[in-house]
Order: C-alpha cells, then sequence, then structure tokens
C-alpha cells in the first residue's frame, strides 16, 4: 500500500518501538563497523537447529556461489516498461477493465466507465494474489483460479480534471465496484496465460457486496447499523490488501485503509476514542458525499463493520464471504496461515500504519483433511495474540482475551467483542510493542521461521528513540525474523514465547546514515527500500515485493521483486528479479504449485501524476488509454522453474 496521509501514526503508545530494542542489544560500533556490520545482524539470536548445516540443506538446494539464485538482475533504474530477468518473459494477463463476470460483461471503455460495468469488470490496483488450482483439492499448475484483492483507487488516473474527494455519483459507484476482489477463471495454452472470459466461477466482490459477520462481534450490539439491525450481515468490502489462503481452500482477504472512505463527526461521543484510534477523520475519499452508509453522523457504527479478515470460497460461485471477527479489527495487511503440530490453525497479520502492532491467531478446533465441512468456522473460534519483542532478543505473544490482565469492564472492554473491535486499544493496554509499519507475514516451508516486512516508519521522530538508535526516520524498513520454540523437532506456532531476529535493514547502502544491513555481496541492482509482501517459494527462498510510495520518484529506483535466500552463505544476498514502471509498486507475488509461473500484481502505474498529465501508459501505451494496474505471468523461456 502506498504511503498515503493516513498512513500517519495514529498510536500513542510509549512502548520502545523495535528500533529502539535492536539499538539497545548492539552498540552503535557494532552496527557501524564496515565489514563486521553483516556480521552482527547475522549473529542476532538464533537456534542451534536454525544455524546448523542440516536446516540448511533441508531449506534450499546448494548450486554454484553464496546465492542458490541463478537469474541475473535486472538494472536498478525506473525504466517507462517493466522489467524482468533475462531468460525469463513478463506477460501481462489480466489488467483493470477487462471483462471477466459474465457472458455480457462490457469491454472496458475508459471515457464512459459505469458502476454498473465495472461490477463485471476486474477492479483496480490488484494487490494480493492466490492461485487455487483446478480442480479443488489438486496441484494442477495449468489451470486455476486466480483470486486477487484490489486496494484502492485513484480517481486523479481514471478520469482528466477530477479531483478524487469530488467525483460525481456515478464516478464514487465506480470507485466502489473498483475494489474489493476478484475471481477469475484462467489456464495456460501453449505456454501463455490467459483468463476465461464468462466463466461460471468468476466473481466480483466489492463495496456493495453482501458479506455474512462470523465470530465474537457477530450481532453484537456496536455491530448493529439502521441498515442491518441484526449486526449479522454488512454490505461490502474495500481496501483489501494483502491476503492468504486456507489449507482447507478458502482466500482470506484483508481490509486496511477502511478509514479513508468515512467523513463527519460521530452523533454518539462514546465512539470517538475508537474511531481516533483507528485514524477516523480524514477521509481521502468522498464516498459520503453520496451514500450516506459513510457519514459518521448518521450511523457511527459502519465503520465498526470493517478492517477484518474476509474469508471467500473461490470454489463455490454461490458461497457468501464471511468477515471473520476472532481475528480482530485493525488495518490488515495480510493473513498468513499455518499449523501447529496438532493441526491448530494459525493466522499471522500486521497491522499496517507506524507504531502498529503484530497480531497473530490461534484457533481451538483442528483441521481435518478429510472432512472439509469440519474446517468451515474454524476461524471463529480462538485465540487472538498481540507481539511484544523484549531487548534480550525474546519476546511473548501476549493474549487478547476479555477479562484477562487490564481488557476488562473497568477499562471499556465488556466481552470479547469490545476486544476483537477494538484490537489497537486492546493491544495498547497490555504493552504490546509498537512496530515500523508491519505488512505482510511470510512462515518460511522448512524451518517454520515466521518473516515480517516492516515497510517503513518515516514519521519516527527522534523523542523515540536515543543516541544509539542509528535509524530514525529512515525510509528503508527491515524485515524481521521470529523463532517459534522448537518441540519435538518442529516449530511450535501456538507457544507464547518467541525469539527474534533480524533478517536485514533496508535502504541506500551507498548513504551511510541509512546504515543498511545485506549480505556483503549485495550488488548496486540488490538493494532496495520499503520492503512489503512476501512469499516463499518451495525451495524456501523468500521473494521480496518492494512499496517505496511517494518516495519512489526521490530515491531513483523502481519496486519490484527481489529474492534472496534465508539461510546458509546466501543468507540476506538480495538480486532484483522483476522492476516495475514508473509510479507503480509490485504486489502479491504468487507462485504455481510447481513454481514454474510466478504471478506479480503492478499496481498504480503512473502514481503521483494525472491522466491529464500521465508519466506512463503502460501497458497498452495507446492514446486514450489510462494507464492499468495488472496482473503479470512471469515464466522462464526454457520452462523450468522460477530462480534456478
Amino acid at each position: 500500500m502506498s504511503e498515503r496521509p493516513a498512513s500517519q501514526p495514529a498510536n500513542r503508545s510509549e512502548q520502545p518501538s523495535l528500533e529502539q530494542l535492536v539499538e539497545r542489544r548492539f552498540s552503535r560500533r557494532q552496527l557501524i563497523g564496515g565489514a563486521l556490520s553483516f556480521a552482527a545482524v547475522a549473529s542476532l539470536p538464533r537456534t542451534a537447529a536454525a544455524a546448523g548445516v542440516a536446516d540448511t540443506a533441508k531449506a534450499t538446494t546448494r548450486t554454484a556461489g553464496k546465492s542458490t539464485l541463478m537469474f541475473d538482475e535486472v538494472d536498478n533504474h525506473i525504466r517507462d516498461a517493466h522489467q524482468v530477468s533475462p531468460g525469463y518473459t513478463a506477460d501481462v494477463l489480466i489488467r483493470w477493465g477487462d471483462p471477466t463476470v459474465g457472458k455480457d460483461a462490457p469491454d472496458f471503455d475508459p471515457d464512459r466507465q459505469t458502476g454498473a460495468a465495472q461490477e463485471k469488470q476486474f477492479g483496480a490496483h490488484n494487490d494480493f494474489i492466490a492461485f487455487m488450482p483446478l480442480p479443488r483439492g489438486s496441484k494442477n499448475s495449468d489451470h486455476g483460479l486466480l483470486c486477487v484483492n484490489h486496494e484502492y483507487t485513484s480517481g486523479e488516473l481514471m478520469w482528466r480534471g477530477v479531483h478524487p474527494v469530488l467525483l460525481d455519483a456515478e464516478q464514487t459507484k465506480v470507485e466502489m465496484a473498483a475494489q474489493g476482489h476478484s475471481i477469475t477463471e484462467i489456464r495456460k495454452v501453449d505456454g501463455h496465460w490467459t483468463f476465461v472470459r464468462g466463466s461460471n466461477f468468476n466473481r466480483r466482490f466489492t463495496a456493495n457486496t453482501p458479506i455474512d459477520i462470523g465470530g465474537p462481534a457477530r450481532g453484537h450490539g456496536r455491530m448493529k447499523t439502521s441498515a442491518d439491525p441484526t449486526g449479522t450481515r454488512v454490505l461490502g468490502t474495500f481496501a483489501n490488501c494483502c491476503g492468504g489462503t486456507t489449507p482447507w481452500g478458502t482466500v482470506l482477504s484483508a481490509e486496511e485503509n477502511f478509514q479513508d472512505y468515512f467523513a463527519g463527526r460521530p452523533g454518539r461521543d462514546a465512539d470517538l476514542n475508537s474511531l481516533r484510534r483507528y485514524g477516523l477523520g480524514a477521509p481521502g475519499y468522498g464516498w459520503a458525499r453520496h451514500v450516506e452508509r459513510f457519514r459518521l453522523d448518521r450511523d457511527s457504527q459502519e465503520p465498526n463493520r470493517f478492517g477484518w479478515i474476509v474469508e471467500i470460497d473461490p470454489y463455490d460461485p454461490t458461497a457468501t464471504p464471511i468477515k471473520r471477527t476472532a481475528l480482530g479489527r485493525f488495518r490488515h495487511e495480510g493473513a498468513c496461515v499455518t499449523l501447529t503440530s496438532d493441526n491448530r490453525v494459525v493466522v499471522y497479520s500486521g497491522d499496517d500504519q507506524a507504531y502498529e502492532y503484530v497480531y497473530r491467531f490461534v484457533s481451538n478446533g483442528r483441521f481435518d483433511p478429510d472432512n472439509p465441512r469440519a474446517n468451515l468456522d474454524l476461524l471463529d473460534d480462538g485465540t487472538l495474540y498481540v507481539a511484544r519483542f523484549d531487548a534480550s532478543g525474546k519476546g511473548e505473544w501476549l493474549p487478547l482475551v476479555h477479562g484477562q490482565g487490564p481488557l476488562t469492564s473497568k477499562n471499556g472492554f465488556h466481552c470479547q467483542a469490545d476486544v476483537v473491535i477494538d484490537a489497537r486499544l486492546a493491544a495498547d493496554a497490555v504493552g504490546a510493542t509498537p512496530m515500523d509499519r508491519p505488512e505482510d507475514i511470510a512462515v518460511h516451508p522448512h524451518t517454520g521461521k515466521v518473516y515480517v516486512a516492516l515497510t517503513k516508519n518515516s514519521t519516527r521522530s527522534a523523542d523515540r528513540v536515543d543516541a544509539a538508535n542509528p535509524r530514525a526516520a529512515v525510509p528503508g524498513g527491515h524485515i524481521l525474523e521470529i523463532e517459534p520454540p522448537e518441540v519435538d523437532g518442529s516449530r511450535d506456532h501456538a507457544a507464547q514465547a518467541l525469539e527474534w531476529n533480524i533478517l536485514l535493514l533496508a535502504g541506500d547502502p551507498n548513504i551511510e546514515e541509512h546504515e543498511t544491513r545485506y549480505h556483503p555481496d549485495t550488488s548496486h541492482n540488490g538493494w532496495f527500500y520499503a520492503p512489503d509482501n512476501l512469499e516463499f517459494d518451495a525451495k524456501g527462498r523468500l521473494w521480496i515485493s518492494t512499496d517505496q510510495g511517494s518516495d519512489q520518484v526521490l530515491h531513483g529506483v523502481p519496486d519490484g521483486i527481489r529474492a534472496c535466500d534465508t539461510e546458509g552463505e546466501g543468507r540476506a544476498l538480495t538480486k532484483l528479479f522483476f522492476a516495475c514502471p514508473p509510479g507503480a509498486e509490485a504486489c502479491g507475488p504468487c507462485f504455481t504449485p510447481d513454481d514454474k509461473t510466478l504471478f506479480v500484481a503492478v499496481q498504480h502505474p503512473g502514481e503521483g501524476w494525472t491522466l491529464d498529465n500521465p508519466r506512463t501508459l503502460w501497458p497498452d501505451y495507446q492514446a486514450g488509454m489510462p494507464p492499468r494496474s495488472a496482473v503479470v505471468a512471469i515464466t522462464k523461456d526454457d520452462g523450468s522453474v522460477i530462480g534456478d
């Protein structure tokens, strides 16, 4: 997600930031000591098993050199077109406005956009991607469902001569229909991917789609509105950023910047504290001018119905999505799912705002691979946790459970619904560690370590750091490594104890003040700013997408996809594989099961300019056609595995 004004910190917690904890553990001399810099980072606490040769052998297959990634890097400069490593092809698969839903879905016409047309077309600003093989339960890598989030819209790039907050009623309908989620059937034919127009699987979920509410907040008084007096069904999902998939074949879509869409002062003073903690009050969109439910003076509880994880069954065209409130309400960036050794479900998620938190949900029920229906409501019953990272390199997952610790009626938490609706306030109360914009989270498929993208915190002021903290207000971001304890040879993702580490500290290594930490052999093309989405391939290599936001022009380097090993000699040796066109960020890297196709979402090309004066017309480069977000399908020209 680009760093919009709403990304300014709303958290006033006095807990130390992660950067403060790093600096308390290591002296400034250790961190800036030239050749010792990478050694200092690499020596952050690791279990003996994690450091061992055997574990590395499980995680990767050794090839030549220090990195197991054998591709040649592209140039770390912004070009008008996208770039991909030599020997690979990046085909545009589907773009904003392409007709998908129903046989009568209209072709995209930028001069005659309507809300009704957009409801049947691929949405804007594609982010998270999931490839769900067809048939369900198979490992088919040539035919499946492409499930894609649509995070937000940029009116200034959709129409000429408009102000995004002052759109007319029909333009607002287009924006509301352009966000949400798409399911599109795709197949590989003669080596090239194509989408199936009008497939019965194809669906759009928008700001107008009826969605059920599950979990502890279902039916609670704070979820009830005049339009839904039962508090059990909400109209719409929007601001859908990253996400995840479940072992039972559903997709999790994360609602992020919901606060940007509500305007006005609430009619009840009782709602003010909660609304302020979530940053409401400075809308970036004008939806409230035309749609009454986005006016806080009409119904101040409508925002409580957004900021959740939405579960979608892509294989059932009749299934109603469900907002899983047990996972907490905040600006979700991602929903990474893994299993404990006894098959309980664990969902990791970050809250993408400066000084916010990392969360984890652990189900009470267990995944049953032989009884799919038994898994349908696993995410409605369990325990939500928030992370505290200690200066010792250890930490703890703090339970957010009504009645435990400060989460009592005395402090405004009258039941578990209050805890999950006000998850940020609950995390404040238990003393979680404020982070530098936690974005996507991924679990290593072999080591079980958990990786968190902390994109940046350029707003962090000097009063939040001390003289030993060299990373104040640096826009680089970093990647955190969490090690759950090992029990009987496997990681216990339900344990409350944790150890943490730093994989790398991003930024420009040529600027001393950035004090970056990469592998010493990282090339000029390999370094980057602002890690965002994370994905592992089957060999355990980490693929990192980046999002500098408006800083891209300042830095002069493209956002894109980098990759590195996390174990062995190539640990943190990042290499640039794919570079975006101007103004765009890379999102949602997603592999087919055979690792022979990598899908990448190229989001908001040309952002920072207007349609009256566009910086790029990617990907069509046609007069009269605006720049369009699109999904590209990357394959290796010889048909082999990506990265080898």
